[in-house]
C-alpha cells in the first residue's frame, strides 16, 4: 500500500557557532541570501536525512563518499550490481523504488551514457549494427523538501587557521599555502518546510510506514553530523510539526498549512493566520474537520 493522506512538516533547528552550509562560491562561507538571512539547500537536508535513514539500515542509493554501506564507487556501480534493466525504463521505474528508500521517497535520475566500445581494425570483417546509447529514467519522487531559512539575519565570523602542517622545517614559518580561512554562523534559527504526495507515492510504492522512516528521523537530523565546521552540539533540531491530512488530496493546500507556523527569532513558535482558522494549539478548522499538527521535540 502506498501513502494514504497528505502530510506537511516543518523543521525548526538552532545553529550556534557553526557552519550549517558552506557555499563553494564564496570561499565556503555560510549560504546567505541577499537579503541576509541564512539558508541551509534542499540537498544538503536531504543528504543528512538520507544519513539518518542508513543508520536505520535502510537501503540508500546516493550515498556519501565519507558514509557508505557497501563498496561500490559510484551510482552506476551501485546500480548496475543490482541488476537494473537498463534498456527497459519502466522496469527500472519499478525495480529502483522498490530496493531503494531514497529513490522511491525524493526521486532520482539516471543518467547513464553509452559504454565506449573498442575500435575497429581493418581486419574486422563483421559489422556490429547495436546501437548502446545510453540511458536516462527520470523518478519523481513523493517527499519534497524546501531550503531553510533563518528567521532572522545572521552574523558570520571568520578566522584564519592552519589547513595543513609541515613534516619539514623547524614548524615556526608557514607557507601560504598552509593557511586558510574557517567560517561559522555565530547565532541562528532556521526553519524548513516539507511535503509528502500520496499521488506520486502511488508511482514509486512510498508508503505510510515509510512516512514514518522520516518521522522518526528529523528529531535526530543532525546527530553522528559532526565536523570541524559543525562541532557536536554546535546544531540542533528544536522542535518538528507533522500535519496529517485526513485525505490524499489534502484538508488544505500545502502553502497554506506552513503559513499556520510563525517562529521567532529565539526558535519559539505559535499558530496563526489570515487564510485559515487555526486555534491557540495549531489546529486547523475546515469547515466540520479538523487538521491537528503533532509537535515532536527534537531529539
Amino acid at each position: 500500500m502506498s501513502l494514504g493522506n497528505k502530510i506537511d512538516f516543518a523543521v525548526i533547528f538552532s545553529v550556534k557557532n557553526a557552519n550549517p552550509n558552506g557555499d563553494p562560491l564564496d570561499s565556503n562561507r555560510p549560504r546567505k541570501t541577499y537579503d541576509g538571512l541564512g539558508e541551509v539547500s534542499d540537498v544538503c537536508l536531504k543528504r543528512k536525512m538520507r544519513d539518518r535513514l542508513m543508520e536505520m539500515k535502510l537501503p540508500i542509493f546516493v550515498q556519501s563518499d565519507d558514509n557508505k554501506a557497501d563498496e561500490f564507487p559510484s551510482l552506476r556501480a551501485r546500480s548496475e550490481a543490482a541488476k537494473l534493466p537498463m534498456d527497459d525504463p519502466k522496469t527500472l521505474h519499478a525495480e529502483a523504488c522498490a530496493k531503494w528508500f531514497d529513490v522511491r521517497a525524493f526521486g532520482q535520475v539516471f543518467p547513464f551514457s553509452a559504454k565506449k566500445k573498442a575500435k575497429k581494425t581493418k581486419t574486422d570483417e563483421t559489422e556490429d549494427n547495436s546501437s548502446d546509447k545510453g540511458v536516462s529514467v527520470g523518478i519523481r519522487g513523493p517527499v519534497s523538501i524546501q531550503p531553510a531559512f533563518s528567521v532572522a539575519k545572521i552574523d558570520v565570523s571568520s578566522e584564519q587557521i592552519i589547513k595543513s602542517t609541515s613534516l619539514d622545517g623547524d614548524g615556526i614559518n608557514r607557507q601560504s599555502d598552509q593557511m586558510g580561512m574557517k567560517h561559522r554562523v555565530d547565532k541562528g534559527v532556521y526553519v524548513f518546510y516539507g511535503s509528502m504526495n500520496p499521488q506520486l507515492a502511488a508511482k514509486t510504492g512510498f508508503s505510510d510506514e515509510d512516512a514514518q522512516a522520516i518521522k522518526i528521523v528529523l528529531p535526530k537530523l543532525f546527530e553522528n553530523d559532526s565536523s570541524s565546521a559543525r562541532p557536536e552540539g554546535s546544531m540542533r533540531v528544536l522542535k518538528v510539526i507533522w500535519w496529517q491530512h485526513n485525505c490524499p488530496s489534502g484538508q488544505a493546500s500545502s502553502a497554506k498549512v506552513h503559513g499556520t507556523l510563525n517562529v521567532g527569532e529565539d526558535g519559539s513558535f505559535t499558530f496563526k493566520s489570515k487564510d485559515l482558522d487555526v486555534l491557540e494549539d495549531g489546529t486547523i478548522q475546515i469547515g466540520a474537520s479538523l487538521l491537528k499538527p503533532d509537535i515532536i521535540d527534537g531529539f
